[in-house]
């Protein structure tokens, strides 16, 4: 799967969060960080880990307070 327009969006601001479990999937998210890492953009976004093991992304601009 290629999350280009998912971390374009993230940035943009058009999307504002993406979540992804690692216990549910893997090697999706496995291939999400890869594609998070090799982003151009990448130090703009940011992932918390929730309870569970999901992980919340979301652009530093639109970052909500915990």
């Amino acid at each position: 799967m290629d999350y280009t327009d998912i971390l374009e969006k993230l940035v943009s601001g058009d999307l504002l969060e993406y979540q992804i479990d690692p216990q549910k999937d893997p090697e999706d998210a496995f291939v999400f960080q890869q594609s998070l890492r090799n982003y151009g953009k990448n130090k703009k976004i940011t992932g918390r880990a929730g309870r569970g093991g999901v992980i919340t992304y979301t652009s530093i601009e639109n970052k909500p307070k915990y």
